[in-house]
């Protein structure tokens, strides 16, 4: 009786340390969203307040939406975003399946070479990012940000989708080579559909850093032309006077795609979880 007491106990606990998690994690959003919605007055006036029929105003979004360079921001976001993801989780994979697969000398420490690009923060080399880009005439340009992005987004993919594929079982690797299958065959048709938790764990975690970072395209890619939506958001904040109805309002535009994101893959992305937990 006793056990169950405890069991229970400690089960309540983590509940609410978790609740609580959630509602500190959730309650930025919330706030801008709410807002997001309200006239300049309301938002300082009552900024927890929701939205009534005095405060309610879309004045925010209007000047978003009119802003010429707004969907050109978005654009940028969506190409860097998109096509990083892509390159990332391709070659992720592979490699993944290259380090898991085939033991050749120097893989022990090439897996720790990996290991150590997500310990130490990619800003850390900024300035001599900066210098290769200038070198390769890429400042300015969206190539800059999506090389940038790969390099910080590999390592995490490979040591992720490696374990899980050290848990597939070798006999089925092996009997689709005594049926006479290809490698290739093998890794896209095989190995790739029994990683799909894996993989959506990987892009969750991946897309989000990339789509809200404000550091490499403010440094990189600074030109009207190659912003993104996070540093575009910047244009409504003056050295006097800012535009917090737009500010807010382009924000909550910004979360749109990761809410998505989550709504598609966020089963696939509480198997990779758990499973990586069990393992």
């Amino acid at each position: 009786m006793q056990q169950k007491v405890t069991r229970y106990a400690g089960a309540t606990f983590t509940q609410v340390i978790l609740a609580g998690y959630t509602v500190l994690a959730l309650f930025p959003i919330v706030l801008i969203v709410i807002n997001a919605f309200k006239n300049r007055a309301a938002i300082f006036d009552s900024p927890l307040a929701l939205p009534n029929s005095e405060s309610w105003s879309l004045i925010g979004f209007e000047k978003a939406m009119k802003n010429a360079h707004f969907f050109s921001f978005f654009g940028n976001s969506a190409i860097v975003t998109v096509t990083s993801l892509a390159l990332i989780l391709f070659f992720g994979a592979m490699a993944a399946w290259a380090l898991s697969e085939y033991k050749f000398r120097g893989s022990r420490w090439l897996m720790a070479f990996f290991a150590f690009g997500i310990m130490v923060p990619i800003r850390l080399g900024t300035v001599s990012i900066l210098k290769i880009m200038v070198s390769l005439d890429l400042v300015n340009t969206l190539t800059a940000l999506v090389l940038v992005y790969v390099a910080q987004g590999l390592p995490l993919a490979i040591m992720i989708l490696s374990e899980f594929m050290q848990q597939i079982p070798k006999e089925l690797k092996e009997a689709a080579r005594c049926d006479g299958v290809g490698e290739f065959k093998i890794f896209f048709q095989v190995i790739l559909p029994l990683i799909r938790p894996a993989v959506a764990t990987v892009a969750v975690f991946t897309m989000v850093p990339i789509w809200n970072d404000l550091w490499f395209p403010l440094i990189l890619a600074p030109g009207e032309e190659t912003q993104t939506i996070t540093l575009g958001v910047q244009q409504f904040i003056g050295q006097y006077a800012t535009d917090w109805n737009a500010v807010l309002a382009s924000l909550s535009l910004a979360v749109l795609p990761v809410l998505v994101l989550y709504m598609f893959f966020s089963r696939q992305l509480i198997r990779g979880i758990t499973a990586g937990a069990v393992k």
